[in-house]
Protein backbone atom coordinates (compact mmCIF):
# COMPACT_ATOMS: atom_id res chain seq x y z
CA UNK A 1 0.00 0.00 0.00
CA UNK A 2 1.44 3.69 -1.45
CA UNK A 3 1.87 5.88 2.23
CA UNK A 4 -0.29 8.78 1.90
CA UNK A 5 -1.58 11.93 4.11
CA UNK A 6 -4.95 12.04 5.54
CA UNK A 7 -6.15 15.98 5.45
CA UNK A 8 -6.35 17.82 8.66
CA UNK A 9 -9.79 17.59 9.13
CA UNK A 10 -10.25 13.66 8.76
CA UNK A 11 -7.43 13.15 11.14
CA UNK A 12 -8.69 15.76 14.03
CA UNK A 13 -12.55 13.66 12.84
CA UNK A 14 -10.32 10.23 14.01
CA UNK A 15 -9.24 11.56 17.16
CA UNK A 16 -12.60 12.44 18.29
CA UNK A 17 -14.37 9.51 17.46
CA UNK A 18 -11.28 7.72 19.24
CA UNK A 19 -11.66 9.11 22.39
CA UNK A 20 -15.22 9.20 22.26
CA UNK A 21 -15.21 5.71 21.91
CA UNK A 22 -12.52 5.45 24.75
CA UNK A 23 -14.23 7.66 27.11
CA UNK A 24 -17.62 5.33 26.38
CA UNK A 25 -15.76 2.15 26.81
CA UNK A 26 -16.36 2.12 30.71
CA UNK A 27 -20.02 1.96 30.13
CA UNK A 28 -20.11 -0.37 27.08
CA UNK A 29 -18.16 -3.07 28.97
CA UNK A 30 -19.10 -2.37 32.48
CA UNK A 31 -21.11 -5.28 34.40
CA UNK A 32 -24.58 -5.16 35.26
CA UNK A 33 -24.55 -7.90 38.07
CA UNK A 34 -21.04 -8.31 39.41
CA UNK A 35 -20.28 -6.50 42.65
CA UNK A 36 -19.19 -3.96 42.85
CA UNK A 37 -22.02 -2.76 40.72
CA UNK A 38 -21.47 0.21 38.27
CA UNK A 39 -24.50 1.96 40.52
CA UNK A 40 -23.00 1.62 43.67
CA UNK A 41 -22.29 5.50 44.77
CA UNK A 42 -19.09 6.11 46.59
CA UNK A 43 -18.88 8.82 49.15
CA UNK A 44 -18.84 11.68 46.81
CA UNK A 45 -21.44 10.38 44.34
CA UNK A 46 -19.24 8.68 41.83
CA UNK A 47 -19.84 4.93 40.58
CA UNK A 48 -16.88 2.41 39.68
CA UNK A 49 -17.75 3.03 35.57
CA UNK A 50 -17.32 6.62 36.60
CA UNK A 51 -14.68 6.31 38.00
CA UNK A 52 -12.77 4.65 34.99
CA UNK A 53 -14.41 7.24 32.31
CA UNK A 54 -12.70 9.91 34.73
CA UNK A 55 -9.30 8.17 34.28
CA UNK A 56 -9.38 7.75 31.07
CA UNK A 57 -10.41 11.52 30.45
CA UNK A 58 -7.08 12.68 32.25
CA UNK A 59 -5.15 10.17 29.76
CA UNK A 60 -6.17 12.46 26.85
CA UNK A 61 -3.20 14.88 27.67
CA UNK A 62 -0.50 12.11 28.60
CA UNK A 63 -1.48 10.50 25.13
CA UNK A 64 -0.72 13.97 23.16
CA UNK A 65 2.58 15.12 25.73
CA UNK A 66 4.00 11.66 25.02
CA UNK A 67 3.19 11.87 21.17
CA UNK A 68 3.68 15.42 20.32
CA UNK A 69 6.22 16.64 23.03
CA UNK A 70 8.28 13.77 24.43
CA UNK A 71 8.95 11.22 21.37
CA UNK A 72 9.46 14.52 18.93
CA UNK A 73 11.33 16.35 21.20
CA UNK A 74 13.12 14.31 23.84
CA UNK A 75 13.41 10.97 22.36
CA UNK A 76 14.41 11.52 18.75
CA UNK A 77 16.63 14.44 19.34
CA UNK A 78 17.85 13.68 22.95
CA UNK A 79 17.99 9.55 22.58
CA UNK A 80 16.14 6.92 24.40
CA UNK A 81 17.39 7.32 28.21
CA UNK A 82 16.36 10.98 28.38
CA UNK A 83 13.39 9.93 27.00
CA UNK A 84 12.87 6.84 29.88
CA UNK A 85 14.13 9.58 32.44
CA UNK A 86 11.48 12.04 31.53
CA UNK A 87 8.54 9.59 31.06
CA UNK A 88 9.07 8.14 34.17
CA UNK A 89 8.86 12.08 35.48
CA UNK A 90 5.41 11.97 33.63
CA UNK A 91 4.41 8.86 35.13
CA UNK A 92 5.16 9.56 38.64
CA UNK A 93 3.12 13.21 38.60
CA UNK A 94 0.57 11.76 37.12
CA UNK A 95 0.12 8.94 39.73
CA UNK A 96 0.45 11.51 42.20
CA UNK A 97 -2.47 13.38 40.43
CA UNK A 98 -4.13 10.03 40.59
CA UNK A 99 -3.72 9.68 44.19
CA UNK A 100 -4.91 13.10 44.95
CA UNK A 101 -8.01 12.07 43.03
CA UNK A 102 -8.61 9.17 44.97
CA UNK A 103 -7.98 10.66 48.65
CA UNK A 104 -10.03 13.80 48.12
CA UNK A 105 -13.24 11.81 45.81
CA UNK A 106 -13.03 8.24 46.98
CA UNK A 107 -11.48 8.18 50.21
CA UNK A 108 -12.07 4.65 52.65
CA UNK A 109 -14.41 3.33 49.23
CA UNK A 110 -13.43 0.44 47.20
CA UNK A 111 -11.35 1.82 44.19
CA UNK A 112 -9.82 -0.50 41.88
CA UNK A 113 -6.01 0.08 42.13
CA UNK A 114 -4.62 -1.22 38.97
CA UNK A 115 -7.23 0.17 36.54
CA UNK A 116 -5.51 3.76 36.49
CA UNK A 117 -2.08 1.83 36.15
CA UNK A 118 -3.49 0.30 33.22
CA UNK A 119 -4.72 2.52 31.47
CA UNK A 120 -1.43 4.73 31.99
CA UNK A 121 0.75 2.02 30.79
CA UNK A 122 -2.13 1.47 28.00
CA UNK A 123 -2.10 4.80 26.32
CA UNK A 124 1.67 5.20 26.70
CA UNK A 125 2.15 2.63 24.59
CA UNK A 126 -0.07 3.17 22.37
CA UNK A 127 0.29 7.11 21.95
CA UNK A 128 4.21 6.05 20.93
CA UNK A 129 3.53 3.99 18.48
CA UNK A 130 1.27 6.05 17.21
CA UNK A 131 3.69 8.61 16.77
CA UNK A 132 6.25 6.53 15.78
CA UNK A 133 3.96 4.94 12.85
CA UNK A 134 2.69 8.29 12.03
CA UNK A 135 6.72 9.49 11.39
CA UNK A 136 7.29 6.55 9.47
CA UNK A 137 4.44 7.40 6.86
CA UNK A 138 5.03 10.99 6.98
CA UNK A 139 8.75 10.33 6.23
CA UNK A 140 7.61 7.44 3.46
CA UNK A 141 5.22 10.12 2.13
CA UNK A 142 7.92 12.77 1.89
CA UNK A 143 10.74 10.14 0.26
CA UNK A 144 8.02 9.45 -2.40
CA UNK A 145 6.89 13.01 -2.96
CA UNK A 146 10.87 13.63 -3.29
CA UNK A 147 11.15 10.84 -5.97
CA UNK A 148 8.14 12.08 -7.66
CA UNK A 149 9.14 15.43 -8.43
CA UNK A 150 13.01 13.89 -9.05
CA UNK A 151 10.89 11.94 -12.16
CA UNK A 152 9.46 15.28 -13.28
CA UNK A 153 12.49 17.14 -13.35
CA UNK A 154 14.00 14.17 -15.38
CA UNK A 155 10.97 14.06 -17.68
CA UNK A 156 10.93 17.73 -17.62
CA UNK A 157 14.83 17.64 -18.55
CA UNK A 158 14.59 14.23 -21.53
CA UNK A 159 11.70 16.68 -23.07
CA UNK A 160 13.81 19.50 -23.06
CA UNK A 161 16.55 17.69 -24.73
CA UNK A 162 14.10 16.32 -27.96
CA UNK A 163 13.40 20.01 -29.19
CA UNK A 164 16.91 21.32 -29.68
CA UNK A 165 17.69 17.23 -31.43
CA UNK A 166 14.96 17.49 -33.55
CA UNK A 167 15.15 21.23 -34.79
CA UNK A 168 19.46 20.64 -34.82
CA UNK A 169 18.40 17.01 -37.48
CA UNK A 170 15.99 19.33 -39.76
CA UNK A 171 18.49 22.64 -40.12
CA UNK A 172 21.11 19.95 -41.06
CA UNK A 173 18.16 18.48 -43.89
CA UNK A 174 17.85 21.97 -44.43
CA UNK A 175 20.96 22.94 -45.40
CA UNK A 176 21.56 19.54 -47.52
CA UNK A 177 18.55 20.86 -49.48
CA UNK A 178 19.82 24.21 -50.25
CA UNK A 179 22.21 22.89 -52.19
CA UNK A 180 20.67 20.22 -53.87
CA UNK A 181 17.17 21.30 -54.39
CA UNK A 182 17.15 25.17 -53.49
CA UNK A 183 13.22 25.61 -54.89
CA UNK A 184 12.03 22.81 -51.85
CA UNK A 185 13.64 25.19 -49.12
CA UNK A 186 10.79 27.31 -48.55
CA UNK A 187 8.05 25.13 -48.09
CA UNK A 188 10.23 22.89 -45.97
CA UNK A 189 11.14 26.20 -44.04
CA UNK A 190 6.32 26.47 -43.80
CA UNK A 191 6.22 22.74 -42.75
CA UNK A 192 8.73 23.24 -40.07
CA UNK A 193 7.09 26.11 -38.64
CA UNK A 194 3.81 24.10 -38.11
CA UNK A 195 6.14 21.53 -36.08
CA UNK A 196 7.73 24.02 -34.29
CA UNK A 197 4.23 25.70 -33.46
CA UNK A 198 3.10 22.38 -32.13
CA UNK A 199 6.35 21.58 -30.10
CA UNK A 200 6.23 25.25 -28.32
CA UNK A 201 2.69 24.95 -27.44
CA UNK A 202 1.50 21.69 -27.04
CA UNK A 203 4.53 19.43 -26.22
CA UNK A 204 4.29 20.92 -22.64
CA UNK A 205 0.72 19.31 -21.74
CA UNK A 206 1.38 16.21 -19.69
CA UNK A 207 -0.60 13.83 -22.47
CA UNK A 208 -2.94 14.88 -25.96
CA UNK A 209 -4.56 12.87 -28.12
CA UNK A 210 -3.48 9.64 -30.01
CA UNK A 211 -4.92 11.69 -32.96
CA UNK A 212 -2.95 15.15 -32.32
CA UNK A 213 0.18 12.97 -32.09
CA UNK A 214 -1.00 10.98 -35.47
CA UNK A 215 -0.99 14.35 -37.32
CA UNK A 216 2.35 15.70 -35.87
CA UNK A 217 3.99 12.64 -37.00
CA UNK A 218 2.01 13.45 -40.27
CA UNK A 219 3.63 16.54 -40.66
CA UNK A 220 7.13 15.60 -39.79
CA UNK A 221 7.10 13.08 -42.65
CA UNK A 222 5.23 15.08 -45.05
CA UNK A 223 8.25 17.56 -44.28
CA UNK A 224 10.88 14.82 -44.95
CA UNK A 225 8.56 14.04 -48.48
CA UNK A 226 9.21 18.07 -49.46
CA UNK A 227 13.19 17.66 -48.50
CA UNK A 228 13.77 13.70 -50.45
CA UNK A 229 11.05 13.93 -53.19
CA UNK A 230 10.84 10.65 -55.29
CA UNK A 231 14.20 9.15 -53.68
CA UNK A 232 12.41 7.28 -51.27
CA UNK A 233 9.18 5.59 -50.42
CA UNK A 234 7.19 6.66 -47.34
CA UNK A 235 4.12 4.59 -46.02
CA UNK A 236 2.04 5.53 -43.04
CA UNK A 237 -0.67 4.35 -42.22
CA UNK A 238 -2.15 5.59 -38.92
CA UNK A 239 -6.36 4.17 -39.39
CA UNK A 240 -8.67 3.60 -36.97
CA UNK A 241 -7.32 5.67 -34.24
CA UNK A 242 -9.32 5.85 -30.79
CA UNK A 243 -9.45 9.63 -30.40
CA UNK A 244 -10.24 9.23 -26.51
CA UNK A 245 -6.74 7.52 -25.84
CA UNK A 246 -3.85 9.93 -25.07
CA UNK A 247 0.06 9.59 -24.42
CA UNK A 248 3.21 11.74 -23.57
CA UNK A 249 3.82 14.28 -26.24
CA UNK A 250 6.62 14.18 -28.79
CA UNK A 251 7.19 10.26 -27.75
CA UNK A 252 7.08 8.63 -31.26
CA UNK A 253 8.90 10.96 -33.39
CA UNK A 254 12.65 9.73 -32.18
CA UNK A 255 11.61 5.98 -33.94
CA UNK A 256 10.93 8.21 -36.85
CA UNK A 257 13.57 10.72 -36.92
CA UNK A 258 15.95 7.65 -36.45
CA UNK A 259 14.42 6.04 -39.67
CA UNK A 260 15.16 8.71 -41.62
CA UNK A 261 18.47 9.67 -40.73
CA UNK A 262 19.65 5.97 -41.09
CA UNK A 263 17.29 4.40 -43.62
CA UNK A 264 18.39 7.27 -46.48
CA UNK A 265 21.53 7.50 -48.16
CA UNK A 266 24.00 4.96 -49.45
CA UNK A 267 20.89 2.52 -49.97
CA UNK A 268 19.60 1.32 -53.07
CA UNK A 269 15.56 1.84 -52.84
CA UNK A 270 15.28 3.15 -49.24
CA UNK A 271 11.55 2.28 -48.05
CA UNK A 272 10.45 3.61 -44.62
CA UNK A 273 7.02 1.72 -43.19
CA UNK A 274 5.33 3.63 -39.94
CA UNK A 275 2.03 2.14 -38.93
CA UNK A 276 0.29 3.65 -36.24
CA UNK A 277 -3.21 2.16 -34.50
CA UNK A 278 -5.10 1.56 -31.45
CA UNK A 279 -6.28 -1.31 -30.43
CA UNK A 280 -7.89 -3.14 -27.14
CA UNK A 281 -7.03 0.26 -25.53
CA UNK A 282 -3.10 -0.71 -26.59
CA UNK A 283 -1.12 1.36 -28.61
CA UNK A 284 0.81 -0.27 -31.35
CA UNK A 285 3.22 1.75 -33.81
CA UNK A 286 6.00 0.26 -35.52
CA UNK A 287 8.80 1.60 -38.09
CA UNK A 288 10.88 -0.27 -40.56
CA UNK A 289 13.37 1.02 -42.71
CA UNK A 290 16.00 -0.79 -45.28
CA UNK A 291 19.66 -0.48 -43.75
CA UNK A 292 23.11 -1.10 -45.85
CA UNK A 293 25.52 -3.21 -43.68
CA UNK A 294 28.17 -2.49 -46.42
CA UNK A 295 27.95 1.60 -45.43
CA UNK A 296 29.72 2.14 -42.26
CA UNK A 297 28.32 5.25 -41.36
CA UNK A 298 30.38 8.23 -39.46
CA UNK A 299 28.59 9.32 -35.58
CA UNK A 300 28.72 11.99 -34.15
CA UNK A 301 28.27 12.90 -30.70
CA UNK A 302 24.84 13.47 -30.36
CA UNK A 303 24.14 9.78 -32.30
CA UNK A 304 21.76 7.94 -30.59
CA UNK A 305 20.58 10.84 -28.03
CA UNK A 306 16.88 10.18 -29.65
CA UNK A 307 16.52 6.73 -29.22
CA UNK A 308 18.07 6.81 -25.25
CA UNK A 309 15.81 9.13 -24.37
CA UNK A 310 12.51 7.72 -26.08
CA UNK A 311 13.81 4.47 -23.86
CA UNK A 312 13.85 6.14 -20.74
CA UNK A 313 11.08 8.22 -21.01
CA UNK A 314 9.15 5.13 -22.05
CA UNK A 315 10.62 3.54 -18.33
CA UNK A 316 9.26 6.42 -16.11
CA UNK A 317 6.09 6.92 -17.97
CA UNK A 318 4.88 3.51 -18.46
CA UNK A 319 7.17 0.90 -16.25
CA UNK A 320 4.59 -1.74 -16.56
CA UNK A 321 2.80 -0.96 -19.77
CA UNK A 322 5.18 -0.68 -22.20
CA UNK A 323 6.38 -3.49 -24.85
CA UNK A 324 9.92 -2.54 -27.09
CA UNK A 325 11.11 -4.65 -29.47
CA UNK A 326 14.03 -3.84 -31.99
CA UNK A 327 15.08 -5.76 -34.57
CA UNK A 328 18.56 -4.90 -35.86
CA UNK A 329 18.41 -7.77 -38.91
CA UNK A 330 20.99 -7.67 -42.15
CA UNK A 331 18.78 -5.63 -44.46
CA UNK A 332 16.22 -3.89 -42.07
CA UNK A 333 15.89 -2.02 -38.90
CA UNK A 334 12.55 -2.93 -37.28
CA UNK A 335 11.50 -1.02 -33.92
CA UNK A 336 7.69 -2.19 -32.37
CA UNK A 337 6.07 -0.75 -29.25
CA UNK A 338 3.10 -1.43 -27.89
CA UNK A 339 1.86 0.68 -24.43
CA UNK A 340 -0.79 -0.57 -22.20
Amino acid sequence: MKPTTLPKYQIFVLHLAFWAFVLALPYLLSPSQIPPAPNVKFEKGFTVTEFFAFFAFINIPFFYINSEILIPKVFQKKGIWAYLLTAMGLIVLIFSFNYLITYLFFKNQYVPRTGPTFQLLFFLAISTAYRLISDNLKSQQEKKEQETEKLKSELSFLRSQISPHFIFNVLNSIVSLSRRKPERVEPVVVKLSDLMRYMLYESDDAKVSIERESQYLRAYIELQQLRFGDDIQINFQDNHLDESQSIEPMLLIPFVENAFKHGVGMIQNPTIDIELSTENNRLIFEVKNKVNRQFKEVKDSASGIGLANVKRRLELLYPESHQLIIKDEADFYLIHLVIG
